[in-house]
């Protein structure tokens, strides 16, 4: 499909950020990977990136990730659009851009680069960089140190038409609206806060239809239920998918830093589908940690098989 038909797709429906499997000494486990994603095919996702934030991707090796994208594009079978992380500096992101074209990949999640702060120039000639060196549709993604003003975005956009997406990670909602007034139906408008469930009911009257649903992986029938409510603006069904799940399972993931992926890895654990430990410098949950979100899981589980 071409960058434009990817991106009306991915805004269509939740999007599932499956996590990385790795075995008992860290090193991919191809197998167990695809056996997660063929569980996950079942149900229905509008798009799929794989070695993203919850994959790990600050984790894995520039050679790694096409590995990963390449099992994914075979997996999803061309069901849903197959998304890959990509980012680092400048010369190795516009590696990886070509690398995970190669494997199959539909489109490109472009992370923040490693570690500097730079100007709006400096972030423009990034993104150009990545968007020249690919035909794949990109999505910047706005976070950390890589804060991409309106005025910035919209000269990137006139100039690559590829560029088809923007996924929010700040939460300034001045920001946000800034580039929705000025954009519009231009780009695709991704939520991608941490546990984005929490902000999806604001960020949809604000243009974002869709989100990165990292819960999806281990309770994918509560995280599209949920999605559903969002986009039905079912405000009951919201505040009680908030109250009973979401907001206990962040005060877990608070509770020590770099937990966002660690408690993704440990649902799957609780849930019978374990995809290995996270790599340093992440490290797992406590077994009371463990505890407490099993309860949490088997709770919300429940509430799915009783009528309301």
């Amino acid at each position: 499909m071409s960058p434009q038909e990817m991106a009306a797709q991915i805004g269509s429906g939740l999007l599932s950020f499956p996590v990385t499997h790795f075995d008992a000494d860290l090193a991919f486990d191809e197998g167990a990977y695809r056996e997660h994603l063929a569980w996950l095919s079942d149900y229905d996702v509008a798009g799929l990136f794989a070695a993203g934030g919850t994959g790990e991707f600050f984790s894995l090796t520039p050679a790694e990730v096409p590995v990963v994208v390449k099992a994914a594009v075979e997996e999803a079978g061309g069901k849903v659009p197959v998304l890959s992380g990509c980012g680092y500096g400048t010369a190795i992101a516009t590696g990886i851009a070509r690398d995970v074209e190669q494997a199959g990949a539909d489109g490109l999640l472009l992370l923040p680069p490693y570690l500097v702060n730079s100007t709006q120039e400096g972030l423009a000639a990034h993104i150009e960089a990545v968007c020249k060196a690919t035909s794949l549709g990109v999505i910047v993604y706005n976070r950390d140190n890589a804060i991409v003003h309106e005025d910035t975005l919209a000269r990137l956009c006139e100039r690559n038409a590829n560029l088809i997406g923007y996924k929010d990670g700040v939460g300034d909602v001045e920001l946000m609206m800034r580039i929705y007034a000025k954009m519009g139906d231009r780009l695709t408008y991704i939520g991608g806060l941490p546990t984005a469930e929490t902000f999806a009911p604001a960020y949809l009257e604000m243009g974002v239809t869709t989100y990165s649903s990292a819960i999806f992986n281990f309770m994918p029938e509560w995280a599209l239920a949920f999605y559903k409510s969002v986009r039905a603006r079912d405000k009951a069904a919201i505040l009680a998918g908030l109250n009973d799940f979401v907001l206990p399972y962040i005060q877990i993931r608070n509770r020590s830093a770099g937990y966002a992926v660690s408690i993704v890895k440990a649902g799957m654990d609780v849930i019978g589908r374990p995809a290995g430990a996270v790599r340093p410098p992440l490290t797992d949950l406590t077994e009371a940690e463990r505890a407490d979100l099993l309860a949490l899981v088997e709770k919300a589980r429940a509430s799915l098989r009783t009528p309301a």
